[in-house]
């Protein structure tokens, strides 16, 4: 009997140390203890270059819902100056579970064209949109809402649009025209996993009032209604890129990535020589090293089963409405059935991918410290994998700023400032 207690302690102690060694590697890997200085920039509350756009940022990320997913979602719309805080505040007392997100920000939509607050009732839609179901024909419906009023609300003298073949699709761009007569120089910049063109447009009309003409796009995976693309999502940005790039006739590009787009223009700046600068924000390195060493092995043994996988990610979805969102939107734009197979393409976005050794231009990593989507460790991972790049600047945002969250939640004006001041010296 001894034996077994003596057994059992070892496997447990044994475990205990496993999991205590993997964190330790995982801070190692993160650089918070890391032996020698760090090359990392922590940022501080200092704005270099004054906002001139029509778009204000508010700065703090504000506790709008208990739940996490829905009140990062909820200050997103708002920190990038596109919702009333007051509206925001009320929605948070208002939304209860999944059932009743879309029902209540049509309500909100509805309130606010009623007060003929064209943007905001925009992106009301937009955030209805959000979590409605690709099944449900209402998503469509919602979506042509918002862009109804998305280019009601907003002074398109200055926007073009255009559709750039792609692949037996097309890719719809937009573009601002910069503020200056004499240009600065272009710069595309998009999100990567879910977003619209749409919804970067209080970024770009930053950057185009500071003098840079500025594109941004979605790709045929992100068509709605009756025209949605056959083409699923390719991790092999610079195909994307490159056409876009011809179809504007421009010679050089700085090219700027938001969330899961971080690691799509770093790939991108890897095979597009044209791309002469490249920014990231909260950038994913490599997916498949998210979790620590140990989950990572057991990870590896369960994706050989394919049924088990699939009912563990079927039951997170039934119970979370990201990881239902999240799942779904996975499926869509990979053209796979089950979410096993989704994350199957999902891993692609990895290290041997991502091809960094190749990437010579000025680079720009942008992190927040906290940020609860991409792990803390991707940032120094990614920094150290730039081994050949001109230049690396390597900026860290903290909660002492209010840019601690991914892609800066909180003080986005702060980071585009940043993104600014590093553009302004490189050139």
């Amino acid at each position: 009997m001894k034996k077994i207690f003596k057994t059992i302690a070892a496997i447990f102690a044994f475990i205990v140390l496993s999991v205590v060694m993997a964190e330790i590697y995982d801070l190692y890997l993160s650089g918070e203890i890391m032996p020698g200085k760090s090359t990392n920039v922590i940022v501080k509350n200092q704005k270099v270059y004054k906002n001139i756009s029509e778009f204000t940022f508010p700065v703090g990320y504000e506790t709008f819902h208990e739940n996490e997913s829905l009140n990062f979602l909820l200050n997103r719309t708002y920190s990038m100056g596109y919702a009333r805080k007051e509206d925001m505040v009320l929605l948070g007392k208002r939304l209860g579970d999944r059932d009743q997100w879309q029902s209540e920000m049509i309500k909100a939509a509805e309130e606010a064209l009623a007060d003929n607050r064209i943007l905001n009732a925009a992106f009301y839609y937009r955030i209805a949109e959000f979590y409605t179901p690709w099944e449900d024909p209402d998503k469509d419906k919602l979506h042509h809402l918002f862009i109804k009023y998305f280019y009601r609300g907003v002074d398109t003298t200055d926007i073009e649009t255009a559709r750039i073949p792609y692949g037996g699709s097309y890719i719809t761009s937009m573009k601002v025209k910069p503020k200056l007569r004499k240009p600065k120089g272009t710069i595309i910049l998009h999100a990567g996993y879910d977003g619209f063109k749409e919804e970067m447009f209080s970024t770009m009309k930053y950057f185009s009032s500071q003098g840079y003409a500025v594109i941004s796009f979605e790709c045929p995976w992100m068509i709605r209604g009756e025209e949605k693309s056959k083409i699923p999502f390719t991790y092999k940005w610079e195909k994307i890129i490159s056409p876009i790039i011809d179809h504007y006739q421009l010679e050089e590009v700085t090219l700027i990535g938001f969330s899961f787009g971080g690691w799509l223009a770093l790939r991108a700046a890897a095979f597009e020589p044209r791309i002469k600068k490249v920014a990231a924000s909260s950038v994913s390195f490599d997916v498949n090293q998210y979790p620590n060493v140990l989950m990572q092995i057991i990870t590896s043994l369960m994706m050989k089963n394919r049924d088990f996988v699939n009912t563990i990610l079927y039951n997170s979805m039934e119970d979370d409405i990201q990881q239902d969102w999240f799942f779904s939107h996975l499926m869509h734009m990979t053209h796979t059935s089950t979410p096993y197979d989704a994350s199957k393409v999902l891993s692609e976005i990895n290290e041997r991918n991502l091809h960094s050794h190749k990437i010579k231009q000025d680079v720009l990593i942008l992190t927040g410290k906290d940020d609860r989507l991409v792990p803390y460790k991707m940032h120094n991972m990614q920094v150290k994998a730039l081994v050949n790049a001109n230049s690396i600047i390597p900026l860290v945002f903290t909660a002492d700023v209010q840019a601690g969250h991914h892609c800066q939640v909180g003080n986005i004006e702060l980071a585009l400032s940043s993104i600014m001041n590093w553009m302004n010296k490189i050139e």
